[in-house]
């Protein structure tokens, strides 16, 4: 069962994803679709391209406040004063950037035995023209050693004032078959970001 939203380490969490939900609201026209989609039990490894740093407002916005999110962020973040008391107390995950974490790997991986939720982007950067990139191995290497949901996303549109943006939440992707003949975690993280990619071509098409 996923573990009840109090007031203790997402408390932080829970009053700034309320802060930043009013923002996007009057900066952006967001459409979320496919929330029903969302597994409200389970760990969740959250997959989504990404192309702005708006990007995780986004994907908090879109996640029931029940399944509070973790993200990555940098481990620089975690030495600036004030700031790095909101990460922690957000529950966000320090990470060094370019190099292998080690720690960071087993945190995410404890995190999924713990039936947290997990925001990864698959791309592991961020797109400077908006199109998808191909997908870092990371991603599947936490799906292939973990028995998380594997939650598609696809954010479509450009971050522009009043601009129309739509966020679509797909099936959970079933890895089964690829676990069962031991997949390379590369292979798995090409199936999650062609999934990620079928939704934004989908929904890219109809107005």
């Amino acid at each position: 069962m996923s573990k009840p939203l109090n007031n203790g380490p997402f408390g932080m969490y829970r009053l700034a994803t309320a802060v930043v939900n009013v923002i996007q609201r009057a900066l952006f026209r967001v459409e979320f679709i496919g929330r029903e989609n969302v597994p409200m039990d389970g760990s969740i490894l959250v997959c989504s391209n990404h192309q702005s740093n708006w990007d995780p407002v986004l994907l908090a916005c879109a996640i029931p406040k029940q399944r509070p999110l973790r993200f990555f962020a940098k481990k620089e973040l975690f030495s600036v004063p004030v700031l790095k008391h909101i990460l922690k107390r957000a529950g966000q995950i320090p990470v060094s950037r370019g190099e292998g974490d080690r720690q960071a790997l087993r945190v995410v991986l404890q995190k999924l035995k713990e039936d947290e939720v997990i925001s990864i982007f698959p791309e592991g950067t961020r797109s400077k023209d908006g199109t998808l990139g191909k997908a870092q191995a990371g991603v599947g290497f936490f799906a292939m050693r973990s028995e998380a949901h594997i939650l598609p996303i696809a954010i479509i549109g450009k971050y522009k004032f009043r601009a129309k943006l739509r966020v679509i939440i797909g099936k959970p992707i079933d890895l089964s078959e690829l676990k069962a003949r031991k997949a390379s975690a590369q292979e798995a993280s090409d199936l999650i970001m062609n999934t990620i990619a079928d939704l934004y071509l989908k929904h890219s098409l109809t107005k």
